[in-house]
């Protein structure tokens, strides 16, 4: 879950609606990925894997708040993460590698023994589906890569900051860098975001699906985020 907290309330984002936005990113960004299908799958699908923890709302009760992708105890998530790459390799190979990435270089310096066993684990996936994967595939990895953590990170830049916010999220605390470029957000307006320099080929629409929570625990509502990228 992505929290986003509020001085009376906390506003919940599930994990996968902030994939699908993450893909909007990708998809609308000038230079295309390659393989483009594969990998825009990857960013799309990239959580999948919060789909069952994230149909009920856990309450970290140390923090008195909802478990955040940040805290969420390790054993349950590793467990998560192992069947949802198992379902993504079933549907797409590529993507799975890519994810598996992602989720293992978030993990590399971690010392808890469920998420180090975890690490060493997906190695072993990463060998043998890397083993099945044409030159273009291969050679291109790196930076598939590079580009699913650049829209994994907008994503949640959106989805953690209030609008007119400018704070950037975990796990990427100096922002937002593709090819050799820095990419800056910046809100026009309530409801406007742009990316300086702007990377885009069209602007797009993007509508975030939310529930808010009293900090009583108490539901309040549940509605959509509506937002615009826009470009110069």
């Amino acid at each position: 879950m992505i929290v986003r907290e509020r001085p009376d309330s906390f506003v919940l984002i599930e994990q996968h609606e902030h994939a699908l936005i993450s893909a909007e990113f990708a998809r609308h960004w000038s230079k295309s990925p390659h393989p483009p299908d594969s990998t825009l799958y990857a960013v799309a699908h990239h959580d999948v894997a919060w789909r069952g923890p994230d149909l009920d709302v856990s309450w970290n009760e140390d923090r008195d708040r909802p478990y955040s992708f940040v805290d969420y105890p390790p054993e349950p998530k590793v467990r998560a993460y192992t069947e949802g790459l198992n379902q993504l390799e079933i549907e797409n190979s590529y993507a799975a590698y890519l994810c598996s990435l992602h989720y293992t270089t978030l993990m590399q310096a971690s010392n808890k023994e469920a998420e180090i066993r975890f690490v060493t684990e997906e190695s072993r996936r990463q060998e043998r589906l890397r083993a099945g994967m044409s030159e273009e595939e291969a050679e291109n990895v790196g930076r598939n890569l590079r580009f699913l953590k650049l829209c994994d990170g907008l994503s949640l830049f959106v989805c953690l900051n209030e609008p007119g916010g400018s704070d950037y999220p975990p796990p990427y605390p100096d922002g937002f860098s593709f090819d050799g470029e820095h990419y800056d957000p910046q809100w026009t307006d309530r409801r406007t975001l742009r990316l300086d320099p702007d990377p885009l080929s069209e602007p797009f629409e993007i509508s975030i699906p939310y529930k808010e929570f009293g900090k009583d625990r108490h539901p309040l509502e549940s509605g959509r985020i509506e937002l615009q990228v826009s470009q110069r």
